[in-house]
């Protein structure tokens, strides 16, 4: 990872030496009340704008004003197949093959139309593993489905905790967890990486376990998509979710990834909820053929897509296409490791890093838990020019994202946060 060093310089010489510096120009970053550059440590929430998006979202209803209905298949993008145009770049993202992802619909919908498919409960095998501390939209989505299918969630769930007076959960508690419930779980759901602590879980480790136990194994990697090397097809995992709005910058509450692996692509015995669009393109307009399915994750769609959010995701990916994700997975890793350092140089003993320490096992997110702090040490973040993301009882969650966040921006950070923590 190379030494680092104190001192403006040093994050001067690095972004002069950053072949990805270029790309923060492509963005719009918010101003500060002064005119100044906001810093922006919060595309782990959502993205910044790249400034393409409104010219690939505007091509969409130049086409729509000028073709009406006929820009489904005369558009210079036809709608007809606008989401194909996402796929390929989608799963070089995730580390899939094409035929195993699509975007469609929002993130916990598509959760559920996993669920749908992929949690088959019986009286003996009907309970769901997830992180203790897992995002509530994921805990929600499975206490529902419990109690959808007539469990008590009480009984149903069962939480892989982290230890007393630790952040970060062990493996080898997961290991006794399935010693103990392997033969009553259904469903292993686990957040790829987790939203509070940023810890990034060994994906293939964890489905490796769960089919042992003859348990389906699924991921929410609203936090890894674009962020770090998910490598889903590898992992074996049999299903996976993500949202597109945060290091994919698609803009607010845009539309959802999905991953099935390849070995369920032409399993028509599989539970699901179908609509047209998961029903054979080349004979979806005759509309009284009885159903006839596509295959891969396609086949999991239902309507027609929304085009303008999907444009907006397109100016994205091939933002990302350009960069190369394992070129934007180092500078991640170089950037976020200078950002420890300088937290470590601060040596000020009510501030912990809870993220993990080891590059394997983290994204660009640290999570900086500061003791006896409140909100108003992120309210006092907020007047000093950064953006970052507070959460409760004492986090401050900062993800210095390698598309558009500088070395300087961290240094900045640091420097602005130092003299916060002195003031208090």
């Amino acid at each position: 990872m190379g030494t680092y060093k104190t001192g403006i310089d040093f994050a001067i010489e690095q972004d002069k030496a950053d072949t990805l510096a270029s790309y923060r120009n492509r963005f719009h970053i918010p101003k500060h009340t002064d005119g100044s550059d906001i810093i922006y440590f919060c595309g782990n929430s959502l993205g910044l704008q790249p400034k393409t998006t409104k010219s690939y979202i505007d091509q969409e209803l130049q086409d729509w004003a000028a073709l009406g209905v006929e820009g489904h298949v005369h558009g210079k993008n036809p709608w007809l197949s606008y989401h194909e145009l996402l796929t390929e770049n989608m799963a070089n993202i995730v580390g899939a093959k094409p035929i195993e992802v699509v975007v469609m619909n929002t993130l916990t919908t598509n959760l559920h139309l996993m669920m749908v498919s992929f949690y088959k409960p019986t009286k003996k095998r009907y309970k769901i593993l997830i992180e203790g501390d897992a995002f509530p939209s994921d805990k929600y989505a499975v206490e529902s489905q419990l109690r959808h299918h007539g469990f008590d969630e009480r009984e149903g769930l069962i939480l892989w905790n982290s230890r007393e007076n630790e952040e970060l959960a062990r493996y080898e508690d997961l290991e006794a967890i399935m010693q103990r419930h392997g033969e009553e779980i259904a469903l292993i759901m686990i957040g790829g990486v987790n939203y509070y602590t940023g810890q990034f879980f060994d994906l293939k480790r964890i489905t490796k376990l769960g089919h042992q136990h003859g348990c389906v194994v699924g991921f929410d990697c609203a936090h890894g998509a674009g962020n770090v090397k998910l490598d889903l097809h590898n992992s074996g995992a049999d299903f996976a979710i993500w949202c597109t709005y945060k290091y994919l910058n698609s803009g607010p509450g845009s539309l959802s990834g999905v991953f099935v692996h390849e070995r369920h692509a032409y399993r028509k015995d599989l539970n699901r909820f179908t609509g047209w669009w998961s029903h054979n393109k080349e004979t979806r307009f005759k509309m009284r053929d009885d159903f006839d399915m596509l295959p891969g994750a396609e086949g999991w769609q239902l309507s027609n897509p929304p085009i303008l959010s999907m444009a907006a995701i397109k100016a994205s990916l091939d933002m990302f296409a350009e960069a190369g994700m394992d070129n934007l997975i180092a500078k991640s890793r170089k950037l976020t490791g200078y950002f420890e350092f300088l937290i470590d140089q601060l040596q000020n003993d009510s501030i912990k890093i809870i993220t993990p320490e080891n590059p394997d096992e983290r994204g660009c997110q640290l999570s900086i838990q500061v003791k006896n702090a409140d909100k108003s040490l992120h309210q006092k973040l907020t007047q000093a020019g950064i953006i970052s993301d507070w959460r409760e009882p004492d986090v401050i969650r900062c993800a210095p994202v390698p598309l558009y966040n500088s070395f300087r921006d961290v240094y900045t950070m640091v420097e602005r946060l130092k003299s916060i923590l002195n003031e208090g």
